[in-house]
């Protein structure tokens, strides 16, 4: 790859859309919910996705359970999205995304434990 793609590829990637949020890990064969935040949900997406294949646990709070029951008894659930704006620095959206989650927090009586 020569420096002006990659400069490019580079460019593209720092322009894309960031979508962040509030999303839960769900043991489907125990109803229990771990409810986390990012800053960019596709990206944690990925990594649970991964972890699924690899059979390698994502979060030491599921490890337990993901060893019990395996990486197919859980699944990646969006719960809420929150699209960065173009005049927000990484910092504001950071600050949206925490706030997003403690809403979450109290509506579902959860702290970040499994």
């Amino acid at each position: 790859m020569d420096k002006q793609n990659k400069k490019e590829l580079t460019a593209r990637y720092k322009e894309r859309k960031i979508t962040g949020g509030v999303y839960a890990v769900v043991n489907s064969a125990t109803g229990k919910m771990l409810v986390l935040s990012a800053n960019d949900l596709q990206g944690s997406r990925n990594r649970f996705e991964f972890s699924q294949k690899t059979g390698s646990c994502i979060n030491l709070k599921l490890r337990d359970d993901w060893q019990k029951y395996g990486s197919a008894a859980f699944r990646f659930e969006v719960l809420e999205e929150l699209a960065k704006k173009e005049t927000q620095t990484t910092e504001e959206f950071a600050q949206d995304i925490d706030t997003l989650y403690e809403l979450w927090a109290e509506k579902t009586c959860i702290d970040r434990k499994m």
